[in-house]
């Protein structure tokens, strides 16, 4: 039986992303310009990762005060419920600052320090993906119900479809490319799709065998790496270890390990 606290806290990602999505489609200003920068002068935030943040906070407040959050665009509280708001109002904010489709919200809640319920939401392609611990992944989009999400049958890893994303800091993008370089003649192929919460839930949903990227913060996959374990993935960073910054790594059962030992020789996880 779902635990009703998880049940609760996955509706209202639900709601928030739906509303934040809305927001993000249909106020997108059609001279959407840069509002600041983070990492680096192409590290970029828009008016509209503010306001959907807001948003979001917002009606998660509304209804449960006491809980904490850790958001991309700095809503930063401790709370003091056990439930912490790990949000990424716009996730591919490059993507949707160029008018590219490939752009998601992002919602998950922690319970005392482990993801419960995720949440992410795609508006441009009318698709929403969520999950409760323990109780599968789901989505819903331009069909009928809800779809159960299943990773694909584990291909050989020279069969592997993998996606990755590049950092905005040159000289850890110049290291990134050299990997993919490397990886690309021992795999199908590799995606760069810019949404690192939408690669996770493809993987989820049998769109991809794999998915591995450098420079991740908490927000980034909270929800999605929640999703993909509830469809069957193996999720983690370099051997031994949780996903974290330094690494993530996300596949089907069969092509995780093989391409996780890939990635530390050669040296996916430092300049």
């Amino acid at each position: 039986m779902t635990d009703a606290l998880h049940t609760e806290l996955l509706g209202l990602a639900q709601e928030a992303a739906r509303r934040a999505g809305e927001l993000l489609r249909d106020g997108r200003p059609a001279d959407l310009a840069v509002a600041a920068t983070k990492s680096s002068p192409i590290d970029v935030v828009t008016e509209m990762d503010i306001a959907a943040e807001k948003l979001i906070t917002d009606l998660i407040s509304e209804h449960r005060p006491d809980d904490g959050f850790l958001g991309e665009e700095g809503a930063s509280t401790e709370g003091t419920s056990g439930v912490r708001w790990v949000i990424d109002p716009l996730d591919g904010t490059v993507n949707y600052l160029y008018g590219l489709p490939t752009w998601s919200v992002s919602i998950a809640a922690e319970q005392d320090g482990e993801a419960v319920a995720g949440v992410v939401a795609a508006p441009m392609r009318g698709e929403t993906y969520h999950a409760v611990r323990g109780g599968g992944a789901w989505a819903t989009g331009p069909w009928d119900g809800e779809r159960r999400l299943s990773c694909r049958p584990t291909a050989p890893l020279e069969q592997a479809l993998v996606s990755t994303g590049f950092n905005y800091v040159t000289e850890v993008r110049t290291h990134q490319a050299d990997v993919a370089r490397r990886l690309i003649p021992l795999l199908r192929d590799i995606r760069r799709g810019g949404s690192a919460a939408i690669d996770l839930c493809d993987l989820a949903a049998g769109r991809l065998d794999g998915y591995f990227e450098r420079g991740l913060n908490a927000w980034d996959m909270a929800a999605g790496d929640l999703i993909a374990r509830e469809a069957g993935a193996l999720t983690g960073g370099r051997p031994g270890e949780r996903p974290s910054t330094d690494l993530a790594v996300a596949a089907t059962p069969g092509v995780f390990e093989p391409l996780q030992q890939l990635l530390e020789d050669f040296g996916a996880w430092h300049d």
